[in-house]
């Protein structure tokens, strides 16, 4: 008897050591993750139609500020401007919602996943609650395989849409350097946030001033689309921290030291975290 209480004392006890990080983990998880993620999809409807070429990215990034990323991965030409309702004066750029179309002959009423990179400001685009500018490869990946461009002769036709996370399996965030940018001025495109995919505020902070008890992190203002940018009044010293903060959860991360020492207008700089 004595024995098998003293098993079970052991037992015991190691159970609790392995549930405590357990626990944590758990915690540590849930902080992370997107208030998005493992929510059931509300769905509405909105008008959709199609721009640029049959099977390409609509337009150069467009009013968001991506440039070429639209066309590659993870991007992939699944992208789509939009209407006044969503844009949102640039803060829908980024976002991530699930489109399908299911009343035309030519619809697989299957979802697909398209990011917003464009703004599509009137005519159309200003009808209804709300509105999918999408790229040709967008609009065609809603259809029945082989029968693409039977929908894309549809002209504007009726969908439904639902805001998801977004999900870039293997991608960190990234900061492409305004072209304009100086040791006085700095503007950067913030591209990748998974999870809620749009931003409520971006902060830098230099490395020298990271030890200082009075450390003071900088504002950045939107400027456009997803272009971001501060004008201090004096000259910025790399390398720089960026801070981000969600607008859906309101989680917050740095990327540390992401803009190195000789940083370059115009470059593109891969940070180690995402949401």
């Amino acid at each position: 008897m004595a024995t098998s209480h003293f098993l079970l004392v052991v037992i015991f006890f190691i159970t609790s050591l392995f549930h405590v990080p357990k626990l944590c983990l758990g915690l540590n998880l849930k902080k992370h993750l997107s208030l998005l993620s493992g929510v059931q999809p509300h769905w509405a409807s909105a008008g959709a139609t199609w721009y640029g070429s049959p099977y390409g990215a609509g337009s150069n990034g467009g009013a968001c500020g991506y440039g070429g990323t639209v066309s590659q991965d993870p991007f992939s030409s699944l992208v789509t401007g939009i209407g006044p309702s969503l844009y949102k004066s640039g803060k829908g750029c980024g976002r991530c919602y699930k489109v399908k179309c299911t009343k035309h002959p030519s619809c697989s009423k299957k979802p697909v996943t398209v990011v917003i990179t464009d703004y599509c400001p009137g005519g159309t685009c200003a009808v209804g609650s709300a509105h999918f500018d999408l790229s040709g490869t967008a609009f065609g990946a809603m259809a029945i395989p082989g029968q693409e461009e039977h929908l894309r002769d549809a002209g504007v036709i009726e969908i439904r849409y639902a805001r998801v996370a977004c999900d870039y399996p293997g991608k960190t965030i990234a900061f492409h350097v305004d072209a304009g940018s100086n040791p006085n001025y700095f503007a950067v495109v913030i591209q990748f946030e998974e999870g809620d995919g749009d931003l409520a505020s971006v902060e830098i902070i230099e490395e020298s001033l990271t030890n200082d008890s009075n450390e003071e992190w900088l504002s950045l203002q939107q400027s456009w689309g997803a272009d971001w940018k501060i004008d201090p009044g004096r000259e910025l010293h790399a390398p720089f921290s960026i801070r981000l903060r969600s607008q859906y959860s309101n989680n917050t991360l740095v990327a540390k030291n992401v803009i190195p020492v000789g940083w370059k207008p115009g470059a593109t700089y891969r940070s180690m975290v995402n949401y």
